[in-house]
């Protein structure tokens, strides 16, 4: 196994901590765009509870291997993908509590922001995804594009049936 140089440690950290999402590939399921903070050497990561991102169906156990891929934050372009050791957290413990204020700091639009710890503790899990040794992926060859998971969630309705007429009454009144 090839170890990495300080310079792709230094690739890793730094393309880590600019970008707002890592993928990220278990051993389970198809890569999932997932938020995160670098923090003590790691990207660190929520998830699993009713209110945060899901994990589950990637096959992120506690010992376990993952790929991380960051892509550029202006370009959207794959900077650098490595192999990581995932760590789960023990709630309450002192790593835990260190990695949760980082977290907290970058949890957006929590409904429950004073209390979230309290939530994080009780229904989700945290984890470490760990630069393990080994070589960085290679360039890809192609797009690595891939379908959208299935969701009940979508954009795209017929038009209301009274829509046409409540334009076409807002144009006549701002001619008038």
């Amino acid at each position: 196994m090839t170890t990495q140089t300080p310079m792709d440690r230094a690739l890793v950290e730094e393309a880590a901590k600019k970008s707002a999402l890592i993928w990220v590939q278990g051993t389970e399921g198809a890569p999932r765009a997932l938020w995160h903070v670098w923090h003590e050497g790691a990207a660190t990561l929520v998830g699993d509870g009713p209110r945060e991102q899901p994990l589950q169906g990637l096959g992120l156990t506690d010992g376990g291997t993952a790929t991380v891929t960051v892509r550029s934050k202006d370009k959207g372009g794959r900077l650098v993908s490595w192999p990581a050791r995932v760590v789960e957290l023990t709630p309450g413990g002192e790593a835990w509590t260190a990695a949760v204020e980082e977290l907290k700091g970058k949890r957006l639009n929590a409904p429950d922001a004073e209390r979230i710890a309290e939530r994080w503790a009780r229904e989700c899990r945290v984890l470490r995804l760990e630069p393990a040794s080994g070589a960085l992926a290679e360039p890809p060859t192609d797009s690595l594009a891939a379908a959208p998971l299935p969701t009940p969630a979508i954009t795209r309705r017929p038009v209301p049936a009274g829509l046409p007429k409540l334009l076409a009454r807002g144009k006549r009144a701002r001619k008038g």
